[in-house]
């Protein structure tokens, strides 16, 4: 093993090592706070002293964490917790529980922020401070609201399977979540959809993941030096990362060849085709159209209906997707924004203005709401111009 094992090949160690603690007897909770404070164990004596078994290391220093924090609490616990005799150092079982945990984690109990959280401790193997710095909140709230959900799950049979569609929503999520700190949630994201997908056969696994590898290689080119957005018609194609095209064009023909398509494999598909477009002129709508009328008829999403709305737009005209628009309701998300979009097409840039105003008001962050302020100032100064 090299010197110093980096932190991303520790964190895989965790569901793994509470798996373990939870065959022995320990509760999730009580498994998942061990576990926490034998990673940072880990981080302080590794580097002098790294061991050989670095999985049987985090299993035998978790569990004797785990026996001190019972045997501290017994008055209070009043419940009986089956102890061995502690196991010497040597090789973890060879048995992968990493799949209940997405499952534990994701469980329908749980609100989605609780879940997000959860999932991105006990999966991900992220500290209460990382994931609260990622989220911009202060720690202690965070801290509460993962004791508050493992609270929730504690009686949760840990053998039972779960929803795979809960946990694919949750690492979405994560994905499409702001990030800050020291930990970058999308590559996070993709981690754990890469580690859930090698371990379901679920197509729609593999085209959450191809999904993720298709936004993430536009990312480079989504903001300026100063931070504002730029549109996906303006964006340097140049900066667009090839290999994670590569990969995620790769994986999302292989699900769509297993013949089960899903909503996820659908908005891989649109992201696909924009990213085999070499100029924003050469985006082949007509098929992100039938695309979305695919998503459309899989979910019924009004977010989906509202997207097939600008792909109309753009393949038989700003008058169509207006037309489009007008079935949709006006109090949708950014539905102000598309409609300004497209009365600008048609040339109605008084109306265009006014719309983007309104929805610079609603936006819901600030480089979306200063993006949708300068289209509505640049409209209003052509008009008085």
């Amino acid at each position: 093993m090299d010197r110093v094992m980096d932190a991303a090949r520790l964190r895989t160690l965790v569901p793994a090592v509470i798996g373990t603690l939870g065959r022995r007897g320990a509760d999730f909770a009580a498994a998942e706070d061990a576990v926490q404070e034998a990673l940072v164990e880990a981080v302080r004596v590794w580097p002098d002293d790294p061991p050989r078994d670095p999985q049987g290391w985090l299993v035998t220093v978790a569990w004797r964490k785990f026996l001190d924090a019972t045997r501290a609490d017994t008055s209070r616990r009043r419940r009986e917790v089956r102890v061995e005799e502690e196991p010497a150092p040597g090789p973890a079982p060879d048995v992968d529980d990493t799949l209940q945990l997405y499952f534990l984690c994701a469980h329908p109990s749980l609100s989605p922020a609780s879940a997000v959280a959860l999932t991105l401790r006990a999966v991900g193997g992220l500290t209460t401070r990382q994931i609260a710095q990622a989220y911009l909140v202060p720690e202690a709230t965070m801290a509460q609201r993962i004791s508050r959900a493992k609270r929730t799950v504690s009686g949760v049979r840990f053998d039972r399977p779960g929803d795979l569609a809960t946990v694919l929503r949750v690492l979405y999520l994560v994905f499409n979540e702001g990030y800050s700190g020291d930990v970058d949630l999308a590559a996070e994201a993709i981690r754990l959809t890469r580690e859930l997908a090698a371990r379901v056969d679920e197509p729609e696994a593999s085209g959450l993941l191809a999904l993720m590898l298709l936004h993430s290689a536009r990312r480079p080119a989504r903001t300026r030096a100063d931070g504002t957005l730029v549109t996906l018609a303006e964006q340097d194609r140049g900066r667009w990362d090839q290999a994670l095209i590569t990969e995620g064009v790769a994986v999302l023909q292989a699900a769509l060849a297993r013949d089960r398509l899903g909503e996820y494999q659908a908005q891989a598909a649109v992201a696909a085709l924009h990213a085999d477009a070499r100029t924003a002129a050469e985006t082949d709508w007509v098929q992100i159209v039938e695309w979305y009328d695919e998503l459309v008829r899989l979910t019924g999403s009004p977010v989906a209906r509202l997207n097939r709305a600008v792909a109309v737009g753009e393949a038989d005209g700003p008058r169509a997707g207006l037309a489009a628009l007008a079935e949709l309701d006006p109090g949708l998300p950014r539905y102000d924004a598309v409609a300004a979009y497209l009365h600008e097409r048609d040339g109605d840039r008084a109306a265009a203005a006014r719309l983007y105003a309104e929805a610079a008001r609603a936006a819901a962050n600030l480089p979306e709401r200063e993006h949708l302020t300068r289209q509505a100032a640049r409209l209003n100064a052509a008009l008085r111009g």
